[in-house]
């Protein structure tokens, strides 16, 4: 971990809630928003969340798969999204969530016009705005863990016993 933590304390409770609370619970409240309130569908919602993680490398955002209604994404899943150009397990939305996934952190600069017809195609404006803000949310706090060494750590606030 490139933070100390204080003996006794949660990592990811001091860094984010005592460390810097008037940013890092605003930022948390953000983060849980995005499983809380999305509108996608859970295969284009996870295909754009585990492609973050892989970009990341996080170690418990690979691991984490989100849960609705007692559904996850097959085990397969991440190998797929790792293969997104070419697996067959995937339909335009999920496919097009895990390019959009990888050239939003990656290519941002060339996001062209060919692209976002083909988004457009797919997606409603809302949901496309729902996406690039939950994108913006797994890159920025999956790196933000992975950098500081909470990642091997992390445990969402909602998920703890």
């Amino acid at each position: 971990m490139n933070i100390d933590i204080p003996e006794g304390k949660d990592p990811i409770g001091y860094v984010w809630g005592e460390l810097v609370p008037g940013i890092g619970i605003a930022a948390s409240q953000f983060s849980l928003a995005v499983y809380e309130h999305t509108t996608l569908g859970l295969r284009e919602f996870e295909a754009a969340r585990l492609r973050i993680a892989q970009i990341n490398g996080c170690v418990f955002c690979l691991d984490w798969r989100t849960e609705r209604d007692g559904v996850k994404v097959e085990a397969e899943f991440a190998d797929a999204v790792s293969e997104w150009r070419t697996t067959d397990r995937f339909d335009e939305r999920t496919r097009l969530a895990a390019e959009y996934a990888e050239r939003y952190a990656l290519d941002h600069h060339n996001l062209d016009d060919e692209f976002w017809k083909r988004m457009s195609a797919c997606y409603s404006q809302r949901e496309i705005v729902e996406l690039s803000m939950s994108l913006g949310a797994w890159l920025a706090f999956g790196r933000l863990n992975h950098v500081l060494g909470l990642d091997t750590v992390c445990v969402l606030p909602s998920h703890r016993s």
